[in-house]
């Protein structure tokens, strides 16, 4: 399992050649991808599809809210989470 800076630099990766275009530094992990126009909608389908594949969790349709998605540090949180509770269920 990966560890949190781990994952947070996977995170940050994606968004980073995906979404930000440039503007990579002024990203922190704690701002909102939403209100700092990165991520809208669409973005949000596409990253969830990502981390499903690159981490192989399941994500269901209940936890895409911001408090899981909205910023790099609240997805990487939620990654870690739902790496461990895949990992206690096996």
């Amino acid at each position: 399992m990966p560890s949190l800076p781990e994952i947070t630099a996977t995170v940050r990766g994606f968004i980073a050649k995906n979404f930000v275009m440039g503007t990579r530094a002024a990203l922190t992990d704690e701002q909102s991808l939403m209100d700092a126009g990165v991520v809208d909608s669409t973005g949000v389908l596409e990253l969830t599809e990502y981390l499903s594949t690159e981490f192989g969790i399941e994500i269901p349709d209940a936890d895409l809210v911001p408090e899981n998605l909205d910023s790099i540090a609240n997805i990487s949180a939620y990654v870690g989470r739902r790496l461990a509770a895949q990992g206690a269920a096996s």
